[in-house]
């Protein structure tokens, strides 16, 4: 079980990030609240999951813990106030979220290159898979208007660089022997340190909003933050060049199934292409591994 524990951590990153996509912009649709409030509150919410995470075990305080933990926090946090002051310059959402969603290829790169993690190749054709359903899944949030000037693409290609550097620090991090509780704890204290930056952020801090807008953003952020958590215990325990592509391809297929069933929308030809190939791709990534180890561990058990 220890050995296929990420793939437990793994799905339940695509459930909760699956779930939360499908009611993440239920706040600002209902209620008008703003993204600077959303992140606040997420920031808050990450002291749930870190609460049970680090109960009964030691905070690493040590040097190595502390440049590993600030570095996965600040860049996961700091892309995403990024974010939020990129779609406050009006840059177009269709346009962002596509650029940003490449970060796992980038997570990928960086695991093989300086990792030197290795994937079969069966496993090599689910990531590929996997990377070219996000594409599609891009092609389709993409309706064919054009934005002026280039400040909020140099932003949305760092917020991309952050994200996939942040998943690739994280599988570093535990290959160093930072346990992955101590650095889900720095991520809450880098979310939580940012929080006044977002505050200052907003475009009138004065407005009073119903509090159904708070508790329902509470709820549905504390998803982001368990699949936040989830994220960093699959990483711990698998690598890096199969989970980063397979969590950033099967949630978007989850919530389009959700969006789907509450929602009645029906997923375009892209989406539906990336459906496919997401599903196929992870199954595939996940059955290599899978075999892999059969074949590890049956010459062993044959000479016993």
């Amino acid at each position: 079980m220890k050995n296929n524990s990420w793939i437990i951590y793994t799905f339940l990153v695509v459930i909760t990030w699956g779930v939360w996509g499908a009611f993440s912009a239920w706040p600002t649709q209902e209620y008008g609240y703003p993204d600077q409030w959303i992140y606040i509150i997420w920031s808050f919410t990450m002291l749930i999951p870190c609460y049970f995470s680090l109960r009964g075990k030691k905070f690493d305080t040590s040097g190595k813990a502390i440049f590993y933990g600030c570095l996965v926090g600040f860049t996961g946090a700091g892309g995403q106030l990024l974010l939020f002051k990129t779609l406050a310059m009006g840059a177009p959402a269709y346009l962002v979220f596509p650029i940003i969603s490449i970060s796992p290829a980038i997570t990928v790169i960086m695991s093989l290159g300086i990792l030197k993690e290795r994937i079969a190749k069966l496993g090599f054709v689910g990531v590929a898979l996997a990377l070219l359903s996000i594409i599609m899944f891009s092609i389709s949030s993409n309706n064919g208007e054009q934005s002026d000037g280039i400040t909020w693409l140099v932003y949305s290609v760092i917020i991309c660089a952050a994200w996939g550097i942040q998943a690739f620090f994280m599988k570093r991090a535990s290959n160093e022997g930072v346990q992955d509780s101590s650095i889900f704890g720095y991520m809450t204290i880098t979310g939580i340190i940012l929080a006044p930056i977002a505050w200052l952020m907003l475009p009138d801090a004065s407005i009073s909003y119903p509090w159904t807008a708070i508790v329902s953003t509470a709820f549905i952020q504390v998803l982001n933050a368990i699949g936040a958590l989830c994220l960093v215990m699959a990483l711990a325990r698998g690598k890096a060049t199969i989970i980063a592509p397979c969590t950033n391809a099967l949630a978007p297929v989850l919530t389009a199934v959700i969006s789907l069933i509450i929602y009645q929308t029906v997923p375009g030809t892209w989406s539906l292409i990336g459906i496919v190939l997401a599903v196929t791709g992870s199954t595939i990534m996940v059955y290599s591994e899978e075999k892999k180890q059969i074949l590890n561990i049956t010459p062993s058990e044959n000479n016993n």
